[in-house]
């Protein structure tokens, strides 16, 4: 179900109709107990008048992967329970097989005689996260083991790179994928679909920043230092993120961004406003600055959240990533919202700016984006 229509009250619905005695509610840390005093996914169920069961324990899918000791007691949770209802929340948790993560789900699930997997985020570009997912929910949907499905629906390809003394080492590709069509007729009627229509709008503005004299100058310094032909050698070219990380954090915090944003906060009310930052450091400095409004990360709290009662949106810092700053927008633009969402898009007057904006429209990830660019296009954009 798409971010915004309300996945969390159909669980509810679904798991009052089941009548379980027990649920467990696997879900992302930061839903379960967000930072800032935001809302968390217990206070929404609970909006909603709560699971009708004796048991309810909500864990955070982290804790168990990482934690031996979360996990068996889960686990001896799950087996105790006569008639369990279990809850992942966000599918793309169950992805990679051989995940210590997917496997305990997996374990989980054996004692689980309902399954619910919820997604608000677009499916997995890797078609074999979905043979982790229905497996998890059962092995009779697909009834194939993940060789099997491999075979069948992936167009894969052997390369063999030699190295040096003699050494060589072979790696498979994914290239293509093969019979969709019958891998959609298995598994279509376990999938539900839902897509977001809303009689409210989204308004986007850029509002345009200029570096101070001493940012710039250190924004040039990187540039020069990382794109010198030694250096990319030495680092066999693989420096773009550590590149684009330390010049968009030299500039993160110069003076005019925030000059912008007070502008703006004469014109917007701040306790209705999200900020958007991408650094520990921008996100301190928007904190300290605008003390009455919602300063996020977008790793942290792009996804998962609602938070329908605010409806503006300021981009402090930009993001490579396409599908977190879609995701960022669905925290206010979702079912409940009553009024239009406005989001401003803060852009600096350098190359790197626009790098993000174009790599954002054309809707791919970074590494792909840069294998599209010469070194020299590279200086001279930059």
């Amino acid at each position: 179900m798409e971010s915004g229509t309300g996945k969390t009250r159909v669980a509810i619905e679904l798991v009052n109709q089941a009548k379980p005695d027990s649920v467990l509610w696997v879900g992302p840390y930061r839903t379960i107990k967000p930072d800032n005093g935001l809302p968390s996914i217990i206070s929404e169920i609970e909006k909603w008048g709560g699971f009708e069961c004796e048991d309810v324990v909500y864990v955070g899918i982290e804790s168990i992967q990482l934690s031996d000791r979360v996990y068996l007691d889960i686990r001896k949770f799950c087996k105790d329970c006569d008639n369990l209802f279990l809850i992942v929340d966000e599918s793309l948790k169950i992805k990679n097989a051989e995940a210590k993560r997917t496997k305990r789900l997996f374990e989980l699930g054996e004692f689980a005689k309902y399954k619910l997997i919820l997604n608000g985020t677009p499916i997995s570009k890797n078609l074999l996260d979905l043979w982790a997912q229905m497996e998890f929910l059962s092995p009779k949907i697909l009834n194939m083991s993940f060789a099997e499905f491999k075979d069948n629906f992936c167009d894969c390809r052997k390369v063999t790179k030699r190295l040096a003394h003699g050494r060589k080492y072979t790696k498979e590709f994914i290239v293509g994928y093969e019979n969709i069509d019958h891998l959609y007729s298995l598994m279509q009627n376990y999938i539900y679909e839902c897509d977001l229509s809303l009689q409210i709008k989204q308004l986007y503005k850029t509002l345009h920043y200029k570096l101070c004299e001493n940012t710039k100058k250190e924004y040039y310094r990187l540039k020069t230092e990382y794109l010198d032909n030694d250096k990319l050698q030495w680092k066999n070219n693989n420096i773009f993120l550590e590149l684009t990380q330390k010049m968009q954090h030299s500039y993160c915090c110069t003076e005019n961004k925030f000059e912008i944003v007070e502008d703006l906060f004469t014109k917007i009310t701040p306790e209705e406003t999200i900020i958007y930052t991408k650094y520990i450091k921008s996100r301190n400095a928007c904190k300290a600055r605008f003390p009455k409004a919602t300063v996020l990360t977008y790793q942290k709290e792009a996804l998962g959240l609602n938070l329908q009662y605010l409806h503006n949106t300021i981009y402090f810092d930009k993001n490579w990533d396409y599908a977190l700053r879609i995701q960022s927008g669905k925290r206010t633009f979702r079912t409940g919202q009553i009024h239009d969402c406005h989001y401003w898009d803060l852009t600096g007057d350098v190359g790197l700016e626009q790098m993000i904006d174009e790599n954002i429209a054309k809707k791919i990830n970074m590494a792909e984006y840069f294998k599209e660019k010469t070194k020299e296009q590279l200086r001279e954009e930059l």
